[in-house]
């Protein structure tokens, strides 16, 4: 079924509904759906409302912050939270969960930082959650609906014939542009796909071989010692520096729209010391490659990357909605603009720069169909069925693990079913396009609303697929008859403990248990309650994550996977760690006060004391407090600051890394 839906908005729908005016700062007020409830918060109120539901139910609503910014909470019947919100400080804050059991929830609207002023809360929905595909999407979208949102698309399709295509909200909020189903959209990584393809088809060519070194191509780029591949780059195993987390430390505002200049690429190489990682041996993600491969496509074809992608890609399919942005200033026709929430409604984003190859392709959820199809057609248009096998086989490293990422693709699998994908994410654009190779089936959902959350097109290919995949709750790689209540609270104590992520190993996770309620806690952030999906899986409800604990050949405990925006994996520290907690006295850390600078960044970063904490400052960022994790150790904003000592003990230096570019050195000058 191919549809389009649209709802009033907010504030017309707002006239048809009976408002009350009651203060609800400390009693417990019964919600009920369609009608408004206004109230008012003085410093270090919280204001309750309960809301009944039956067995898997659905609830939606949104809090007007008239005057006052809010947190929103949703716990259940044991006080646990399943949902918490935290967005824009004035206007619509939505809230949306899909509650698996019956019975009276609390909704708590919480002041933020001891804020005071005035809010009205309304539920849109409380329903069971639809059986029907077609409705379950419609439920889910509900947040993007309207025509004072961001939008969303999404398209379903198997065995040759779209099952359903449907389309919410806004591509322009400034002037009334809804989101239709052939609106261009930045599709952000989903790309790679593309430009690993490029690079197969230049290969068939016998333009280029896979086992190239990429200074073959691009010689201005550094000798490391160990040469760099084509394959290398296109596997994220080539152990360069990944751009964008490298420029933000520089202070780069990226989020701000900053520019970004492709011969930047070449030059952030040409600065790395270098390789973080021996090519092959490492799985880390990276921009900076995929960029590389593009341009190595340009040398070899002779034509510049949007051209070649027309000519021999989205030209021969028939793919009319989609091209490549071949800079964040080219105009795109009938184009999605991306939206970032902010302190009233929302702002404007400007595309990542020096994204070709990385992303920077524009397309409609109908044209990624027509693309998917031909991949998995046994005479495609474009291609052949070998290079399209190639790239959805798994990498294996030089140890002899699989990547789980092919060339541009990921692979694992959902419910019982090989699954082929890949997300997508620029400044506020969203993409996701999955496929189910033994299902020939298909899915993919688009917005420009930097809040969307593009796993929901695994929960509707779920739905939409119910013959052939297994329901697995929220994503959370557990079992999905696995009753809660039925775990052991004794079992989680071989979890407990403190676990390093490889890829950011001053970033901890910590978990422990209150008697029968269990916790984690990232460095620097507040604890958040976790429930086990099964024996050795546990889903974060209010950040929509998941852990999944790892036992080595003894089965011992050693490891676990964070499912949250892709996965991290992240290895067990030695327990007697857990009990040399650093806690520098005001004097001690007076040691790291000073100024760095780095050759490779041509950055400076100052540190000075305020309260007993250092606090990091770039002149183009906002001053970072740190938290301390092992001895000279701190960690803030996603930066861990590892810092040097001589053999006198004076610090002389730190080291820099967030997930994707590590060991950035800065050398102390005064």
């Amino acid at each position: 079924m191919i549809r389009s839906r649209r709802v009033l908005s907010s504030s017309v729908l707002a006239l048809t509904l009976l408002l009350g005016l009651a203060t609800a700062a400390h009693a417990q007020t019964e919600l009920r759906e369609g009608r408004a409830v206004g109230g008012s918060l003085a410093e270090g109120d919280t204001a309750r409302y309960s809301v009944v539901v039956g067995e898997d139910y659905y609830l939606f609503g949104v809090v007007d912050q008239i005057s006052v910014d809010v947190v929103i909470r949703v716990l259940n019947a044991d006080g646990s939270e399943v949902a918490r919100v935290d967005g824009p400080a004035r206007g619509a804050e939505k809230f949306a969960r899909e509650l698996d059991e019956a019975g009276t929830y609390t909704i708590q609207v919480i002041p933020f930082e001891d804020g005071a002023g005035d809010y009205e809360i309304l539920l849109h929905r409380v329903e069971p959650i639809a059986t029907d595909p077609e409705k379950l999407a419609d439920q889910l979208m509900a947040r993007y609906d309207g025509d004072d949102t961001p939008g969303a698309a999404i398209q379903v399709w198997r065995d040759g014939r779209t099952v359903y295509s449907g389309s919410w909200g806004m591509a322009n909020l400034a002037y009334d542009m809804p989101f239709e189903t052939d609106t261009r959209t930045n599709i952000g990584s989903t790309a790679k796909q593309f430009t690993a393809f490029a690079v197969m088809l230049e290969a068939e060519r016998g333009a280029l071989a896979l086992d190239d070194d990429i200074r073959t191509h691009i010689p201005e780029l550094p000798d490391f010692g160990e040469p760099v591949t084509v394959q290398h780059l296109i596997t994220h195993t080539s152990g360069l520096r990944e751009i964008f987390n490298l420029l933000v430390m520089a202070g780069r505002r990226i989020d701000h729209g900053d520019y970004i200049g492709r011969d930047e690429v070449i030059e952030v190489v040409q600065a790395q010391p270098a390789l973080q990682n021996s090519p092959g041996a490492e799985w880390n993600y990276n921009n900076t490659a995929f960029a590389l491969a593009a341009m190595i496509v340009e040398k070899t074809s002779g034509r510049a990357f949007p051209e070649y992608m027309e000519e021999n890609v989205f030209g021969p399919l028939g793919m009319t909605g989609t091209m490549v942005r071949a800079h964040a200033e080219a105009i795109v026709p009938n184009y999605s603009q991306g939206y970032l929430p902010a302190d009233q409604g929302y702002t404007e984003a400007r595309d990542l720069s020096a994204a070709v190859g990385a992303g920077a392709i524009y397309s409609t959820v109908g044209d990624l169909q027509r693309w998917v199809e031909n991949y998995s057609s046994p005479n495609p248009v474009v291609g052949t069925p070998e290079i399209f096998e190639q790239m959805m086989t798994s990498y294996v490293l030089s140890d002899g693990e699989e990547t789980g990422y092919g060339y541009g693709l990921m692979i694992d699998e959902q419910g019982g079913q090989r699954r082929v994908h890949h997300g997508g994410a620029d400044i506020a654009h969203r993409s996701m396009l999955a496929y189910y190779p033994d299902l020939n089936a298909g899915i993919t959902t688009q917005s420009n609303h930097a809040s969307f959350d593009s796993g929901v097109a695994f929960r509707l290919a779920e739905a939409f697929f119910s013959d052939a995949i297994a329901a697995e709750g929220e994503g959370d790689d557990g079992d999905s008859d696995f009753d809660p209540a039925s775990y052991d609270a004794e079992d989680f104590d071989e979890f407990v403990g403190r676990y390093a992520i490889d890829a950011a190993p001053n970033f901890i996770l910590s978990f422990f248990r209150e008697d029968d309620t269990f916790y984690t806690q990232a460095t620097g952030q507040q604890q958040i309650e976790i429930v086990p999906t099964s024996d050795s899986t546990f889903v974060i409800a209010s950040v929509n994550a998941s852990i999944v604990f790892h036992r080595n050949e003894e089965g011992q405990v050693d490891a676990l996977t964070l499912n949250q925006n892709g996965q991290q994996r992240a290895t067990r520290l030695p327990d007697d760690e857990d009990e040399a907690a650093w806690e520098p006295t005001s004097a001690e850390l007076e040691d790291f006060v000073g100024r760095y600078f780095s050759e490779e960044l041509q950055t400076f970063y100052d540190f000075v004391v305020e309260e007993v904490v250092l606090i990091a400052q770039q002149h183009r960022l906002d001053d970072i407090a740190l938290s301390t994790g092992d001895e000279d150790r701190f960690v803030g904003n996603q930066l861990n600051f590892t810092f040097e000592r001589d053999r006198n003990g004076l610090v002389i230096g730190f080291y820099l890394d967030n997930v994707r570019t590590r060991d950035v050195r800065f050398e102390r000058v005064r």
